[in-house]
């Protein structure tokens, strides 16, 4: 019987070619996010079934952040963010089991309001100046909505902003929504050192950071792009709360 010889640098060869395959497949850039309301008598009872459900139930891919909606049109509201993972992980996550639904409906949902809303944003590393799991206490989050058309005149006026971002040393993530209702770029200030950041003292003018990057009324032709490509927008507030939140 005629013995059988493998070369093992074939077998290494088929694991190069197949790595772009399992980069894509395991790129974990997908954040779902959903929002709820409390009834106004029923909150510390909220929070603390809120707690107990992310601490049980949400871990790895599934983790849970939890922020309290300090401002804005959703204020006193609770933003959780699930993640990240990719589309592929969303596509095998399911209910994650009876018990979970169970004591979600029994024991959190029975303090809400009817009003909520949910959505996927894509995070985009070639927009950001902070890593998508540095998630910090303090957040500030603006919603641009791109006219029709415009997405991708706007995606050039933050590939801009980001340059300033970089200079002056904001951390700032960035997303696209998906699937999500109107089209929507999410810019997530994270601050490190927390809401003194905000101070017009603490960094340098963004006009002036952002007109020596790229030119001399520079600041004035980023404003006309915005009213020509941007519909609308609007920015809250958001404190993390790690005590509601997956340890």
């Amino acid at each position: 019987m005629k013995q059988k010889f493998y070369n093992p640098f074939y077998f290494l060869w088929i694991v190069l070619l197949l790595l772009p395959v399992l980069g894509v497949a395991q790129n974990k850039n997908v954040i779902s996010t959903f929002r709820v309301f409390p009834k106004v008598d029923k909150v510390l009872e909220f929070e603390k079934a809120m707690a107990s459900h992310a601490q049980k139930y949400h871990t790895g891919d599934v983790r849970w952040n939890v922020f309290a909606i300090q401002s804005g049109p959703d204020a006193g509201g609770y933003h959780v963010t699930e993640g990240p993972t990719s589309w592929e992980g969303l596509d095998t996550r399911g209910d994650l089991g009876h018990d979970h639904e169970m004591d979600w409906h029994k024991n959190v949902a029975i303090y809400l309001t009817d009003r909520q809303s949910a959505g996927y944003s894509v995070y985009i590393d070639t927009l950001s100046t902070i890593a998508l799991g540095e998630f910090t206490d303090k957040i500030n989050i603006t919603h641009v909505y791109p006219k029709i058309g415009k997405g991708d005149e706007v995606v050039q006026m933050i590939r801009k902003l980001r340059k300033g971002w970089q200079a002056n040393g904001s951390t700032v993530a960035v997303y696209v929504a998906s699937s999500s209702g109107p089209a929507q770029y999410t810019i997530v200030t994270r601050y490190k050192q927390g809401l003194k950041e905000r101070n017009s003292g603490f960094r340098k003018p963004f006009k002036g950071v952002y007109e020596s990057i790229h030119g001399e009324d520079s600041w004035e032709t980023y404003l006309e792009n915005a009213s020509e490509n941007i519909d609308k927008n609007w920015s809250e507030l958001l404190f993390l709360r790690k005590d509601l939140s997956s340890k």
